[in-house]
């Protein structure tokens, strides 16, 4: 990833010139989506990491190697926001992927210290209900002792039926961060391919 440029946030899918294949990145508030941008893109500040969960409440557009885009979308989840708001956000999403003409995939982060939350589960097997391809991000791998992690790694599995696009990775130490970003790069060839 050569080039990552941050377009705008918007709330409505239609306010962003959509004609790139995108990714989408859903977690919760805390999972670490803007380390996790950062970390992927080789960028220290691209995505700004805030102390307080739930900051961002639009959608972030970031234009990749000027051929795709990233887009993160509000951290779900967060218990301070009120019930209107938290709807609000779960329309957003669906809009973006009902009405997104070039979704290519769904970045799924989940806390792998955590594991999947019910929250993290409800917004999986919706995704899995709608037929859009996800990819499994568990982040903060080196939250836990390396002696404990494969059988972390093996529960959030086993929790989450075993899918097969799962990546277990750390923004600090980079683990596995090159293999998503190979995965990404070669889902938007194979998408631009067709």
């Amino acid at each position: 990833m050569k080039e990552a440029v941050y377009i705008k946030g918007s709330t409505n899918v239609s306010d962003v010139e959509n004609q790139l294949p995108t990714y989408l990145l859903l977690g919760r508030s805390n999972v670490g989506k803007s380390s996790f941008i950062n970390a992927l893109t080789n960028r220290k500040a691209l995505a700004r990491t805030s102390g307080t969960p739930g900051k961002t409440i639009v959608l972030n557009y970031y234009l990749i190697n000027s051929s795709f885009y990233l887009v993160d979308a509000p951290g779900y989840g967060y218990a301070k926001r009120s019930k209107s708001m938290q709807n609000e956000f779960i329309g957003m999403i669906d809009n973006v992927i009902h009405n997104h003409p070039k979704i290519i995939s769904v970045l799924l982060l989940i806390d792998f210290k955590v594991g999947p939350t019910n929250d993290d589960l409800e917004i999986y097997d919706y995704l899995l209900s709608i037929g859009i391809e996800v990819n499994i991000v568990a982040t903060k791998k080196d939250k836990i002792p390396k002696t404990r992690q494969y059988k972390q790694e093996k529960e959030i599995k086993k929790v989450l039926n075993n899918p097969i696009n799962f990546y277990s990775v750390s923004n600090t130490t980079k683990d596995s961060i090159d293999k998503i970003r190979e995965k990404i790069l070669q889902g938007v060839e194979g998408y631009e391919s067709h």
